[in-house]
């Protein structure tokens, strides 16, 4: 009876009892389908786009934890990701202190190191992303995995495949070209559960991608919870109007865990949400910046492509 009680309570807090498989050993050891499931996997993408489609960009303060050839670094940050691959990271001390901000609009980056008195400037590529991060993956990527989506390789419809996972996900193949592969784990939101597959809002849980082998990168993504959609930004002086959202309201989830990993170089990085809401106002220059007064200034590029 007690580890019926225990099977029965974890399977709750992932699903829900009613859902899972009967006879097998554990009342929670196996889960079954939801009772409406995509028939391809591309209907399953389709949904999981249908609900981040609101979600233009997200605002957030994190901790970050990331470990690379650099070693180990935490600390507090501030943080704009923006469709398609907009980005803002301000690293900050314990004390409030700026230590370092990344800046890129999708084409130009920028990295100001406080401490050193640096700004480096270059083409946005993904090992000029890492030089903070640590881990080099494009910038439309890390974007997408920070608003809680799976970035999707490109391939044919009929190629893929979706099987369902008795731990309670929809797994997705997705082959593309160059040998490429992704593997997408997807799971219905639990108030979702017994709704038509085409009403179903997706969890992204896991993103693995491949290529000849040669794992590119894998994220995992956890703690899932509804965010607030930011409000308009007043200005302080009254002498311009108020800058709206940068989106509508947005009711998709956003993971409060993301765990990023790539192999080689050994890096990965751990963020973890505090405030969070989707769409805020974007003023111009949000991802842009320029030297401080004496910062020296060094142009970089990557020869080597993730």
């Amino acid at each position: 009876m007690r580890r019926l009680r225990v099977c029965l309570s974890l399977g709750s807090l992932v699903l829900g009892c009613p859902l899972l498989l009967a006879g097998s050993g554990c009342a929670c050891a196996r889960i079954a389908p939801p009772p409406s499931s995509p028939p391809t996997a591309d209907a399953a993408l389709a949904r999981m786009h249908a609900t981040f489609a609101c979600g233009n960009a997200v605002q957030a303060g994190a901790k970050i934890d990331h470990f690379g050839q650099q070693g180990r670094v935490r600390g507090d940050l501030l943080l704009f990701a923006a469709r398609p691959a907009r980005i803002r990271m301000d690293v900050v001390s314990p004390f409030g202190v700026a230590l370092a901000t990344l800046t890129t609009d999708g084409d130009r980056f920028a990295l100001a190191d406080l401490r050193d008195k640096r700004f480096f400037v270059g083409p946005a590529s993904a090992c000029n992303i890492a030089r903070l991060t640590t881990v080099p993956v494009p910038g439309h990527v890390l974007v997408d995995l920070l608003r809680g989506e799976a970035p999707v390789l490109k391939h044919a419809p009929e190629a893929t495949t979706i099987a369902w996972s008795t731990d309670g996900f929809w797994v997705l193949d997705i082959p593309s070209t160059r040998e490429a592969r992704e593997q997408i784990r997807l799971a219905p939101r639990p108030e979702d559960w017994a709704l038509p597959w085409d009403r179903q809002r997706m969890r992204v849980l896991d993103v693995h991608v491949e290529q000849r082998g040669y794992v590119l990168y894998h994220a995992e993504l956890g703690d899932h919870a509804v965010a607030p959609t930011a409000g308009p930004r007043e200005d302080p002086d009254n002498l311009a109007p108020p800058l709206p959202p940068s989106g509508p309201a947005c009711d998709a989830e956003i993971p409060r865990k993301i765990h990023v990993e790539v192999p080689d170089p050994e890096a990965d990085v751990r963020f973890q949400y505090q405030q969070l809401s989707w769409n805020p106002p974007l003023p111009e220059g949000t991802f842009d910046q320029l030297p401080q007064p004496g910062m020296r200034v060094e142009h970089v590029s990557c020869d080597r492509a993730p």
